[in-house]
This record gives structure tokens, sequence and C-alpha cells, in this order.
């Protein structure tokens, strides 16, 4: 009776560790799935009746990490430590907590333990060590692929080796060896949907649309639950909209349906909820932003970045009080992960306050203004590409001659100078100055107009057939009293429209400044005593305009 009873306890400890083993297999399959919760409540039961296992820790420490709690991961993976079997890859979590805080050699030492005892065949820990440098707040795929060369010589013919290779390359922008990875790790496990989805991935990103949604819709037909791939259906039909402007609005309804699917399959999660809140906003729809950001509300009133989503809609949908209020709580958070858009936003609400909400000839609030200016300014200098929304915002106050407001919005717009609007807002730039200080109630800010002048000189200089560049590069110098250079800009100025032909010679408008043009540079002439020369501009004139008053008087003083 004792050896039965022995026995019995024996099966019984056997089968249950095999159905944990089961359940933490289950949980990676639900992680891939990004069944967030789902995998977490696997994981959590699997280490409450195994606390030995490590690796069951690790996983449920990475889907903290997902879901960005951090402090939770780190209990985790500091209890994981203590663990019997694979306590080494808690090693690993920590050492991604290590390259968020930008402490790179508190991970390395960390990376360092969780490998000191692999096999010679072991690929598992290097893998896991790539991908904390993929998933880290600020990837380091350099060192994710150095790490995978040490896997893949142990095992080049593992799935997982090279769907984290194909991962790197294509982080690394590097699309053809991406391309040959992905192959690689489906040609060692021909199951594998990652790798499937990723070469779509790939063809999405170069913008070969057709294609792509050809290899998301395979792997729709045979694995109609996986949550991923309408993901990435949603940003392909939102890139290809963006791309194809007659079909934008039937693309972004595509995608909307297809980012809601993929809500539906990914538990209803706050992480899930989230990244369909992230995807609204690219979208435009913050009606339905406003709304998701109030269920996710409900759902959890104490993570703030809930607070982003109330922000980015209210702001969108006219509510300024709230968009400032709900972005000030994020921003000001200690620990959350505050991006340049949430600065960007902050801005734009401080900003339409400022101006009275965009009232006709309100007056604006110069200190709201310009404390509205440093956030968009903070996040710009986070994210370079923030200035692509700055060209509309620039041009709305310039169109309502609020000319010092455009140049303060201009000026940060052109920090960018990769920006495909760099030359238009450079001049738009350079217009708001000279017009700011071009007024008669106003007297003119020297710094100002040569900054003006300096932009009119870049435009001229990457736009040379641009001929008002050096028109009011002119006017400003003319501003300034630099005569000299003031007549050096008109001259150029007559030669680009001159070299553009009879055509633009004959227009109405064109005709109005060149007599500008001669007649500055006529009594420039005239100032320094060149009577020739002078004589021959004010001719120009009378070419152009004859009985012109200030050219025939002129000639007359001569």
């Amino acid at each position: 009776m004792t050896k039965t009873k022995i026995l019995s306890i024996a099966l019984v400890a056997m089968t249950a560790s095999a159905v944990q083993a089961q359940d933490v297999e289950q949980a990676k399959k639900a992680i891939d799935a990004e069944q967030y919760e789902k995998a977490k409540n696997m994981l959590k039961a699997a280490v409450q009746a195994k606390p030995g296992d490590g690796r069951a820790a690790f996983l449920l420490g990475k889907v903290y990490l997902k879901q960005d709690i951090e402090d939770s991961a780190k209990v985790v993976f500091q209890k994981g430590l203590t663990a019997k079997d694979d306590a080494n890859l808690n090693y690993i979590g920590l050492g991604q907590i290590d390259l968020n805080s930008g402490n790179a050699s508190a991970a390395q030492a960390n990376f360092a333990n969780a490998i000191k005892d692999a096999r010679k065949k072991d690929t598992e820990e290097f893998v896991f060590v790539s991908r904390a440098y993929m998933d880290a707040d600020k990837p380091d795929y350099k060192s994710a692929l150095a790490t995978l060369e040490k896997a893949k010589a142990a095992n080049a013919a593992d799935a997982q080796v090279q769907l984290a290779l194909g991962d790197a390359y294509y982080g690394s922008k590097n699309q053809n060896d991406a391309y040959a990875a992905y192959r690689a790790a489906l040609a060692a496990d021909p199951q594998l949907t990652r790798a499937k989805m990723q070469r779509g991935v790939l063809l999405k990103g170069a913008r070969a649309f057709t294609e792509a949604v050809k290899e998301f819709d395979g792997i729709v037909a045979s694995n109609p639950n996986y949550g991923p791939v309408y993901r990435e259906l949603a940003e392909t039909y939102y890139l290809w909209g963006n791309n194809d402007t007659k079909k934008y609005t039937e693309y972004i309804q595509k995608a909307l349906g297809y980012a809601k699917k993929y809500l539906d399959l990914t538990d209803y999660s706050l992480t899930s909820r989230m990244r369909y809140a992230d995807f609204l906003i690219l979208a435009k729809d913050y009606k339905a932003l406003e709304a998701e950001a109030q269920k996710m509300q409900q759902l959890d009133k104490v993570n703030p970045r809930i607070f982003r989503y109330l922000g980015y809609s209210a702001y969108e949908n006219g509510n300024t009080d709230v968009a400032i209020e709900s972005l000030n709580k994020f921003i000001s958070g200690p620990n959350n992960k505050v991006i340049a858009r949430d600065h960007m936003y902050l801005g734009l609400a401080k900003l339409k306050k400022a101006s009275g909400n965009g009232a006709e000839g309100a007056a604006v609030d110069a200190a709201a203004f310009d404390a509205a200016v440093a956030d968009i300014r903070k996040s710009v200098e986070m994210d370079p590409n923030m200035t692509y929304d700055l060209s509309e915002l620039g041009k709305k106050f310039f169109d309502q001659k609020m000319y010092r407001e455009a140049a303060a919005i201009y000026e940060i717009a052109v920090t960018n100078t990769e920006s495909k609007n760099y030359t238009q807002d450079l001049f738009y730039y350079g217009y708001a100055l000279y017009y700011a200080n071009n007024r008669k109630d106003v007297k003119p800010d020297i710094e100002q107009i040569k900054k003006a002048e300096a932009a009119f000189a870049k435009v001229a200089e990457s736009s040379p057939t641009t001929q008002d560049a050096y028109l009011f590069r002119a006017r400003a110098n003319s501003l300034m009293e630099a005569n000299e250079a003031m007549a050096k800009s008109y001259e150029d100025y007559i030669r680009v429209v001159t070299e553009k032909g009879a055509e633009e010679l004959e227009k109405d408008a064109t005709k109005k400044k060149l007599v500008e043009a001669n007649n500055n540079i006529g009594a420039f002439y005239a100032a320094i005593n060149d009577k020739a020369k002078a004589k021959e501009y004010f001719n120009k004139t009378l070419a152009i305009q004859p009985g012109e008053s200030f050219a025939t008087q002129s000639l007359k003083q001569l």
C-alpha cells in the first residue's frame, strides 16, 4: 500500500507538471497572438502551481513589459531568479529593464549571467537576449544581430533564430537579408505564422500594398483567428489610402474594420484597446477615440496612458480645457513614457486657447502663446518629423495676418532640414517675419529682418527659379537699408524672370514687380552718382509702364 501511495503521488506530480508545461506552451502561443491578458492569467497560474519554474516567471515578466507595467515585470523577474529551473532567463528580463533606463553596462552584465552556462547547441538564451535588445524602448538592432550570430553558429536551422534574425534585419532596414531570414524560418517550420506575416510586413514597408494584402489574406484563409494579421491589414490599408487619395475613404474604412477585428481577437484587454486607440489616432477617427478612451477609463481608472487618448481626442473634438488638463496629467507623471506627439498636442491645445479658440479677431495672450510654442518646440526636439504637422498650422496664422504667431511656428518647422515641406516653410518663415516688421505701427526689429533675409537666401539657394525669393530678399535688405545688397537681389529677380521667357514677362503681376525692381535699382545707382546706370534702369521701367511717375520724375532730376 505504501508503494502504491508513493506511485500515486508521483503520477499526480508528473500529471501536474505536464499540465503546467502545457499551460506555458499555450501561454507562448497566446503571447504570439497578442492575447496578453489570456497569457498573463495562464502564466500566473503556472507560477503559482510551480514557483520553481523560472521560464514561466520570465514569460510573465515579458508580458508585463509588453503592457508597459515595468514595476510588476521587475518584481516577477527578481522572484524568478530564485527558481529551481531556468532561473537564468530572468536575467534577460532585468537586462531589458536596464536598457529601458539607459544603463547598457548593467544590461550587458545581466545578459552575461543569462548565457554563461549555455551549452554549445543552445540557442534560446541568445534569441531572448536579442529580443530584449529589439524590444527595448530604444531598440539596438546592431547588438541584437551580434547576439544572433552566436545563436546562428549554434543552430542555423532553428526557426526562432531565423525569425529573430529577420526582425533584427528589418529593424536595421536591411530588407533583403530580412526576407531571406523569414524564408529560412519558414523552411525550418512551415507553420510559423509570424514569419509568414513578417514577409507581408516587408512588402507593406516597400509600399507593395497589393502583394502585402495578398500575403496577409493567405494567413487569414489558413488561420482566421490570428489577431496580429488583422492589425497588419489595418495598417496596410491605412498606408494605401494615404498613398492613393482617390480611394482614401474606402481604404480607411477597411482599415478601421480590420483594426476592430484585431481588437475582437485579442481579448479586449486594456493593452489591446490601447493598440486600437493608437490606430484610431492614425486614422484620425477622434470621435471613436474619445469613446474608446472613456471605455478604457472605466476599465482602469489609474492607468496614466488613458490621459493621452483623452487629451488627443478632446483637442480634436474642440475641448481645449480637457485636452490641456489630461495631457498635463500624463506628461507630469515621472514614470510615464512621454512621446513627442504628447507635447505637440499639449502645445496645440494651449495655442488654440491662447488665440481665443480660433475666434475671428480674438486677441492673443502672448505669454500663453509663448508657453504653447515651448511645448511644440519640445515635441520637435524629441522627434524632428513632428514638423510635418506645423506647415498647415503656420499657414492658418499667416492667412489671418497673425504674422508674429506664424513666424514662431515656422521657426520651429524649419529646424528640420529633411522635411518635404522645408523650402515652403522657409519661404513662409521669411514672409511672416518680413510682414511682421513692415507695418506702419511697428518699429522694425533688425534681428528679425536679418532672419527673414537669410531665409529668402536659403530658398533661392535650394530653389534657384523661385523668383519671389529674390524679390523679398531685396525688400528685406531695403528695410535694413542694406542698399547694395538690395540692388543685387533685385537684379537677381530680373534675371530669373527674364530667363523664364516672354510668357512670364507679360504677366501683369510680374510687370508690376519689375517696375519695383528697376526703380529701386535706379534709385540705388542715383544715390551713388552713377547716373548712366540709374538712367538705364529708369528707362527700363518706362519701357514696361510708359509715364510711370517715379521713373519719370527721377529722370528729370538726373
